[in-house]
């Protein structure tokens, strides 16, 4: 994965830890709304490049999105306090991280698309892979395969969340950008690194019959609040505009 276009290793070089180091310092576990139904679960200070899961609380329980690395026994009490998890879903490779501890702890499986199975690192029975652009996850929680940033790059649709006005739970696979009005497809953020105009183009069709007013990305509050599937489809259109002349 380090080694990968989409990623580097620093002039420095790539340093390493453990989940038991990061148990040990002075990290602890970070949970704050991040919308109706959603709790943020991440660390404080921040590891990594600062990512957080979702707990998305759903009408058949709870469903995991994303994964972060940290997870320590005040957090695994506060999320069962919450009911628990019933599934983990994950939108691509650079969250699969401590994936497999997660799915042990709670006793859940891992939704993977298959066409990334290439970069799981650590195998274990609790890895669900499936194939295709759509897996009906549970009950109003849907899973569609857009294909930006990884081959199996994973969005999840939630049509019936609290507010009825659907929610799409996009990762860095449709990105929130700072201006709060687009998102962006990138094929790598770090090295700037566009996605192919096809993909994008395949993934506005693939999303386009989707109704979703909130859109939540990869990062803290990063979050388009209202009209969000109309932003999605306006982006790719000037993506698509700029790339292909």
């Amino acid at each position: 994965m380090c080694e990968d276009e989409r990623q580097y290793v620093p002039q420095s070089g790539q340093e390493w830890t453990t989940l038991t180091r990061l148990r040990s310092g002075a990290r602890r576990a970070s949970v704050h709304p991040q919308g109706p139904g959603v709790l943020g679960v991440g660390c404080e200070p921040k590891f990594a490049i600062g990512q957080r899961a979702l707990l998305v609380k759903g009408t058949e329980g709870n469903v995991l999105w994303d994964c972060v690395p940290y997870l320590d026994e005040e957090l695994i009490d506060y999320i069962n306090a919450e009911g628990g998890l019933t599934a983990i879903a994950i939108s691509h490779p650079h969250y699969y991280s401590t994936m497999v501890d997660w799915a042990r702890e709670f006793g859940v499986p891992v939704y993977l698309h298959i066409a990334d199975r290439e970069w799981v690192g650590r195998s274990d029975p609790a890895l669900q892979f499936w194939d295709g652009d759509r897996l009906d996850l549970a009950a109003g929680l849907v899973l569609y395969r857009p294909g930006v940033h990884f081959a199996g790059g994973t969005v999840m649709h939630w049509a019936d969340d609290p507010d009825g006005a659907g929610a799409l739970f996009s990762g860095d696979i449709v990105q929130v950008i700072p201006d709060f009005n687009h998102v962006a497809f990138m094929y790598s953020y770090p090295n700037l690194i566009p996605e192919r105009p096809d993909v994008v183009e395949a993934a506005a069709e693939l999303l386009a019959p989707l109704s979703y007013e909130r859109l939540y990305g990869a990062w803290w509050d990063y979050i388009l609040p209202r009209g969000a599937d109309r932003i999605v489809q306006d982006s790719a259109r000037r993506y698509l505009k700029f790339t292909r002349g």
